[in-house]
Formats: structure tokens, sequence, C-alpha cells
């Protein structure tokens, strides 16, 4: 395993750890889901390759990356996923329904 994935899975934030509980173990449609996975030049924080879906979780650090994430978001678009990105926040306090809009992501056929 390359050692930024590597470092990444140790260093989970608080909400990464509480969205992990609710992908892991096919508990989402019988999808697997992996966490920290490399794409190309960038690791996304879960991906479940079947449904071609990408879940991120925006930080405070995302906001000074907004170029960035642009580019990176084209990049993996044009590889056919679909990103859904949940704010820090929307985990934290609303968990239930950031899962809910998972499920009803991966229901729908990808493009």
């Amino acid at each position: 395993m390359d050692t930024q994935v590597q470092f990444l899975r140790q260093h989970q934030t608080h909400t990464e750890r509480k969205l992990w509980q609710q992908l892991r173990r096919k508990q989402l449609g019988d999808r697997r889901f992996r966490r920290q996975y490399r794409l190309g030049r960038y690791i996304v924080d879960f991906v479940c390759l079947s449904a071609r879906l990408i879940i991120e979780i925006d930080g405070p650090s995302h906001e000074a990356k907004v170029d960035q994430d642009e580019t990176r978001t084209t990049w993996l678009e044009s590889q056919g996923f679909r990103i859904l990105r949940f704010s820090n926040e929307q985990v934290l306090y609303d968990l239930d329904s950031v899962v809910r809009t998972i499920a009803a992501a991966m229901s729908e056929p990808s493009s």
C-alpha cells in the first residue's frame, strides 16, 4: 500500500471515521466502499468502484483549495465517477440524511 494512503487511513478525521462506520462491510446495498483510495494522482475519501461513486467530506481546508478541487473533480468525472460532497457539519449533525443521500445515489444508474 502506498505510504500516503496508509498515513491518511491511520490519521482519519473524526467525521471520516463516523461516516466509515456506515459505509464499511457492505452496509449500503451490498456494495463495497474503500476509504482513502488512490485514483490516478488523487486520493479520495471514499469510493464505491462498482457504482462509480466517490464520497468526499469537505472540512475547512477545502475552502482554501477551491481551484485544486475543481481540477480534481473535473479529472475524476472524466474517468466516469460521480462525486458527492458533504461538509463536516452534515456528517456530524445529520448523518442519517447523508447516508440516505448516498444510498439514493447508488441506486441511480451511473452515466
